[in-house]
C-alpha cells in the first residue's frame, strides 16, 4: 500500500507562516495569563476511558477517539465480542482514549497532586485535544485549547479574574477589532426556569439542548421544537415570555431572577449581576459582557456560572467555560470549587489567518545573511560568531548559502518575513 501524503481527515499540517503566527499568539496568551498568577502545567493527551465516559462531557463523549488494548488484553477482549452488544464490545477492547478537553484531565491531575499544589490553584494549560467531529470552518478533529482554571475558590472572584485575564489576552492578540463579547449565565437559572414553566425536571437535559440552539435556529425555532417534543403551549409561552422580557445588562439579570422568584434563582441572579458590574466597572478596559438566559454550554459537569466568547464574524462561539464544583469530587469523594475559561484557539486562528496578520508579527527583526559558497572555514567560523552575538542581542539571524539568482532568493525570504539582507562574499566587494 502506497504512503498517503494528505493528513488524516480533520487534522492538518501547519505551514511555517501560520506556525509563526500561532507561536506569537500562544506566547502572548501565556505571558498574559502568567502575569495574572496562573501556573503552566501539562497533562497527557491519553486519558483513562472510564474518566472520559463518565457522563461529564455531554455530547463530546460521543466523539472520543478510543485506543485499543494491546497484546493479550486485546486478544481476550476480542474473544468477548458480542454482535448484539456494541457498547460492551468497545468496553472489552478499549481502556484509554484521547482527551476531548483539558478540564477533565486537570481535575484528575488536581485530585492526584492537591497536596503539592498551592491553594487556591491557578492552572494554565495550552495543548491539543481530540474530537471525532465533522470538520468544518474553524473546527478540526485535533485542535489546541488555551485554558485557565482556578480550583479551591468558591467565590465569584475566580470568575471575575478569568474574564479579565481572558479578555486581556484576546485584546493583546488583536482580536478586539472583531467586536467580540462575553455572554454569561448561571446553570441554576436554567433548572429554575424549567420548573417555572411547569416542565418536569427529569426532562431538563433535553429541554436545555433545545434552548441551547437559540443562537442557531432562533426563538421561533426553539418554540417549535419544544412543542414538537410534546410540551404544552402554556409552558412554551411561559418560557418565551420570560426570556424576551428582560435586558442583557445586570439590571436585566436581577429582574429576571425576581420574576422567577425562587431562592436559587435570586442567588444565581445576584452572582451573575455582581460579576457583570465588577468586570464592567474596571477603568481603562472596555469589556462587553451580556446576560443570555438561553446560554447552556454542553458539558455535563457545569454547576453554576457559565460563559462564552462570541463574535459576529464566526457562526459559533470562540471560547467558553464555567464553574464545575462537583468534578474533583468524582475522583476524591470530596467536592472542590472549580471554574475555568477556555480560548477556542483554532477558531480564532481561522479568523485571523483569513484576515491580515501582519500586525501580529510587526516589529520582529528578521535578517538573512547570504553567504557565498566556498567560504573558508576560518572566515565562516567568524561569521557564525558574529551571528551568535546578534541573536543574543535579540535579532533573528538566518545564515544561508547565496543562490545564483539572488533576487528570487530575497523575494522568497521576504515572503517569509525577512526584511534585512546581508550579502557576504569570500572576498570584500
Amino acid at each position: 500500500m502506497a504512503f498517503q501524503k494528505k493528513a488524516v481527515t480533520g487534522m492538518r499540517d501547519i505551514l511555517p507562516a501560520e506556525m509563526e503566527v500561532r507561536a506569537a499568539l500562544t506566547n502572548t496568551i501565556r505571558e498574559t495569563y502568567t502575569a495574572y498568577g496562573f501556573t503552566q502545567i501539562e497533562t497527557p493527551i491519553v486519558e483513562h476511558i472510564g474518566n472520559l465516559t463518565s457522563k461529564q462531557g455531554g455530547e463530546n463523549e460521543k466523539l472520543i477517539f478510543k485506543i485499543l488494548k494491546r497484546g493479550d488484553k486485546l486478544k481476550s477482549g476480542l474473544e468477548k465480542i458480542s454482535a448484539e452488544d456494541t457498547e460492551g464490545t468497545l468496553d472489552a477492547i478499549t481502556e484509554e482514549g484521547l482527551r476531548y478537553d483539558l478540564t477533565l484531565p486537570l481535575s484528575r491531575y488536581y485530585s492526584a497532586n492537591a497536596a503539592s499544589l498551592p491553594q487556591p490553584f491557578k492552572a494554565l494549560q495550552i495543548g491539543p485535544v481530540f474530537r471525532a467531529d465533522r470538520p468544518q470552518r474553524g473546527r478540526f478533529r485535533q485542535f489546541v485549547q488555551c485554558d485557565i482554571d482556578i480550583l479551591g475558590d468558591a467565590t465569584n472572584l475566580a470568575e471575575k479574574e478569568l474574564i479579565l485575564a481572558t479578555t486581556e489576552a484576546l485584546d493583546k492578540i488583536g482580536f478586539g477589532k472583531y467586536n467580540y463579547y462575553v455572554v454569561i449565565n448561571d446553570r441554576r437559572f436554567l433548572f429554575e426556569l424549567i420548573s417555572y414553566a411547569g416542565m418536569p425536571q427529569e426532562d431538563a437535559e433535553e429541554i436545555l439542548i433545545t434552548l441551547d440552539k437559540a443562537d442557531k435556529i432562533g426563538a421561533d425555532g426553539v418554540d417549535a421544537e419544544l412543542k414538537a417534543m410534546g410540551y404544552p403551549e402554556e409552558s412554551v409561552s411561559k418560557i418565551r415570555e420570560i426570556l424576551d422580557s428582560f435586558g442583557s445588562d445586570s439590571a436585566g439579570v436581577r429582574a429576571f431572577a425576581e420574576k422567577i422568584g425562587t431562592p436559587e434563582a435570586l442567588s444565581a441572579g445576584e452572582n451573575v449581576a455582581d460579576i457583570m458590574d465588577s468586570v464592567a466597572g474596571v477603568s481603562g478596559r472596555k469589556i462587553d459582557i451580556r446576560f443570555d438566559p438561553t446560554l447552556v454550554r454542553g458539558m455535563g459537569y457545569y454547576t453554576g456560572t457559565i460563559f462564552e466568547i462570541r463574535t459576529e464574524v464566526l457562526g459559533s462561539s470562540c471560547g467558553g467555560g464555567g464553574r464545575y464544583d462537583k468534578m474533583v469530587g468524582k475522583f476524591t469523594g470530596q467536592d472542590v470549587p472549580a471554574v475555568g475559561f477556555s480560548i477556542g484557539f483554532e477558531r480564532i486562528m481561522t479568523i485571523l489567518m483569513e484576515d491580515d496578520v501582519s500586525g501580529i508579527l510587526a516589529g520582529k527583526n528578521k535578517s538573512a545573511w547570504l553567504i557565498e559558497k566556498g567560504m573558508p572555514a576560518d572566515r565562516l567560523a567568524a561569521i557564525f560568531d558574529e551571528a551568535i552575538r546578534e541573536r543574543a542581542a535579540g535579532k533573528q539571524i538566518l545564515t544561508v548559502w547565496m543562490a545564483k539568482n539572488k533576487k528570487f532568493q530575497k523575494d522568497s525570504l521576504g515572503a517569509q518575513g525577512y526584511t534585512e539582507f546581508r550579502d557576504i562574499y569570500r572576498e570584500s566587494k
